[in-house]
Parts: structure tokens; C-alpha cells; sequence
């Protein structure tokens, strides 16, 4: 992802066999799916296993686009966030890029962004030019994740970062968010 991307899962998937001169259908949630092709993706997004599309937003677009990750580590990356989203019920993101100043404050402001859907979200923000990483999490998902969970993820996170592992890092971070939170109690 280029500075200023955020990385999340996306409910857009790619219809598998829908019929011939047919742009749409729905899928089994309801939501619309739209027959893409590979090429026709834009620069940051891939097509996963399961067929969905995944597809890092950039937010400042002053920066060219370069992502530290290829496709494959895109699609790893995706793969993992919609994991431990379905396992907690949370919904998780990653921000790459600049937090400003206060990286606490910028990462709460990205927060912010989400508005209602903010309360069951975790955001994993990292500030790669200042070596800062924060986890802001919502109101319900704050229940789930103690700051103590959240400082251990960040630690092991900035443990790989060192030595240049951002993948790893990040997988690491939100296995070990995924497993604290655990799944929601009905």
C-alpha cells in the first residue's frame, strides 16, 4: 500500500458464471456482485480465492502509488482481515501512512471516519516514516480488546516492522487481536 492507504475488507465480489450479457446479480448476502476481470482492477486491488475483490483505498493522492506489497502478499493480507473479522465479529483495518504530528490523534481522526460502523471497528494505523503504530478501537470492540492485548500486538508488530517484516508484522498483529477478542458471547 502507497503512504495514506487503508486496507480493509470489502463486500464487492466477482460473479462466478452469471449469465451471459448480465453486469450483475446478488450475491448470498444480498449484496451486488459484479463481474470483474483481473486486468480491469485497478493499481492495489486483486481478486481473492473466494472471489471477492480486495482493493487498498488511497486517501492522499499526492503520494504516487506504490505498494509495499505484491499481489499475493495483498490478497495473504485481505485473507487474514476478513478472517478475524468473521471470527470476532469486529471489523478490522489497517492504515498505512501519515498520521501527522500526534499519530494517536491522526489515528483517531481515521477512526472518526467511520462513523457509526466505528463501534464494533479496530484500526491498526502505522506511521512507517516516524516508526509509530497505534490501535484504535471502538466502543463494543473496546469490551473485547484491553489496552494491555492491544500494547502486546503493537510490541510484536514493531518487532517484525524492525526488521522489515511489514507482512508479518501485520498478519502477527491481528492474529494476536483475533485470538483476545475471541467470538462474540450471545
Amino acid at each position: 500500500m502507497a503512504a495514506g492507504e487503508l486496507a480493509q475488507t470489502t463486500e464487492t465480489e466477482v460473479a462466478h458464471g452469471a449469465p451471459a450479457g448480465t453486469d450483475a446479480a446478488h450475491g448470498a448476502h444480498g449484496h451486488e456482485v459484479r463481474k470483474a476481470e483481473p486486468e480491469d482492477l485497478p493499481l492495489g486491488s486483486v481478486v481473492t480465492n473466494s472471489g471477492r475483490v480486495s482493493a487498498a483505498t488511497e486517501f492522499n493522492i499526492d503520494e504516487p502509488a506504490v505498494s509495499p506489497f505484491s499481489a499475493v502478499q495483498l490478497t495473504r493480507l485481505d485473507e487474514a482481515l476478513t478472517l478475524v473479522s468473521r471470527h470476532t465479529q469486529l471489523r478490522f483495518s489497517i492504515y498505512l501512512g501519515d498520521l501527522g504530528d500526534d499519530s494517536h490523534a491522526g489515528a483517531l481522526a481515521l477512526h472518526d471516519q467511520l462513523g457509526p460502523a466505528g463501534a464494533d471497528s479496530v484500526l491498526i494505523a502505522a506511521d512507517p516514516n516516524r516508526h509509530n503504530v497505534d490501535i484504535v478501537t471502538g466502543s463494543v470492540a473496546r469490551v473485547r480488546l484491553a489496552d494491555r492485548a492491544c500494547k502486546l500486538a503493537v510490541m510484536s508488530m514493531i518487532a517484525s516492522f524492525k526488521e522489515g517484516d511489514l507482512l508479518g508484522g501485520l498478519l502477527s498483529g491481528l492474529r494476536m487481536l483475533s485470538d483476545q477478542a475471541g467470538t462474540p458471547h450471545h
